[in-house]
């Protein structure tokens, strides 16, 4: 009995050196054997050095598309600035508080999908993910549609909350030609998510520098060679967004996902209201912090706008 018991006892702390993240079912013994000494550090040392390695990986290329996206803003917004201060503020205000009331909805509707390609990663399900991608771009497409009065309406909405009406009316006309740009966070979003659950951050941050200096390219040809204004500034956001989203589709329906890509399906019109579910409960968690921003902006009256251009800093927080 006395042999059991040691024996068992052995067996259990035998149990208790297995790694529980290990992806094979259980680290290896060498690994978490306690060693005394410098062997003992530089094993530490190296399994941290090897994991860092694996996180910068992934967080590296995300980093590098956040701050391209944000460049995107920093530039529209330093050519609006040669327009005129009021066509500043009527920029910033359109592009923080009416694109942004979708921006936040929909970004945090898309991240939903994260959970539902993960799962189907790590179960070897691959053509799902594609499924899934489908599915989130139909309910992100039917949310689009659903936020379309936001955009039609944006100059009313801003005269409620106290906005001059010289500010207002600019504000307006240049939503409803932010109004591509709104659709394409639909699309783009989820194929962002997908690509991200393949471990391919590397692709997205590829297509967003390339897009990066079409923005900027396109943005010096609409308003400083061609002088078409506020109209100019709308065109070059919308060109850019949609430009990042062909290419990173391209890459994909090209042969770039073999596995988890097979076409368009009419397997993504199923179970649809639960995904509405899913991606309503995402959404609403992000959304908050989106709203709080707005709200920064349509505190400051001021008609000739600097406080909307100091208030863009902190639309950083979304990328």
């Amino acid at each position: 009995r006395s042999a059991m018991a040691g024996s068992r006892r052995g067996g259990d702390e035998e149990a208790c050196r297995v790694g529980l993240l290990d992806g094979h079912g259980g680290a290896k013994k060498d690994d978490w054997q306690v060693v005394d000494g410098g062997e003992g550090s530089s094993k530490l040392g190296r399994r941290v050095l090897e994991e860092s390695k694996k996180l910068w990986v992934i967080v590296a290329p995300a980093m590098f598309s956040r701050i391209v996206t944000f460049s995107m803003n920093v530039i529209t917004q330093a050519f609006a600035g040669h327009l005129g201060d009021l066509e500043l503020a009527a920029i910033s205000i359109a592009n923080t508080v009416v694109v942004g009331f979708s921006f936040g909805l929909m970004l945090g509707m898309a991240s939903a999908l994260e959970t539902l390609c993960g799962q189907a990663f790590g179960a070897k399900k691959y053509h799902m993910m594609g499924i899934y991608m489908q599915r989130s771009w139909i309910v992100l497409l039917g949310c689009a549609v659903l936020l379309l009065p936001m955009y039609f309406f944006a100059e009313d909405v801003l005269l409620l909350t106290g906005q001059s009406p010289e500010l207002s009316a600019m504000a307006g006309r240049v939503s409803v030609w932010f109004i591509p740009l709104h659709f394409s966070f639909a699309l783009l979003f989820p194929l962002q998510r997908f690509l991200q659950c393949q471990m391919k951050n590397f692709v997205s941050a590829a297509a967003s520098g390339v897009a990066l200096c079409v923005h900027l390219l396109v943005s010096w040809l609409f308003i400083t060679r061609f002088q078409f204004g506020l109209v100019g500034i709308a065109l070059t956001l919308n060109f850019s967004w949609w430009a990042t989203f062909a290419m990173l589709f391209a890459y994909v329906a090209c042969g770039g996902c073999p596995d988890t890509w097979h076409g368009f399906s009419v397997e993504a019109f199923a179970d649809i209201w639960e995904f509405v579910k899913l991606s309503a409960a995402s959404g609403v968690m992000l959304w908050p912090g989106e709203l709080v921003l707005q709200g920064t902006h349509l505190a400051d009256r001021e008609p000739q706008g600097r406080g909307y251009c100091g208030g863009c800093a902190l639309h950083l927080h979304d990328y």
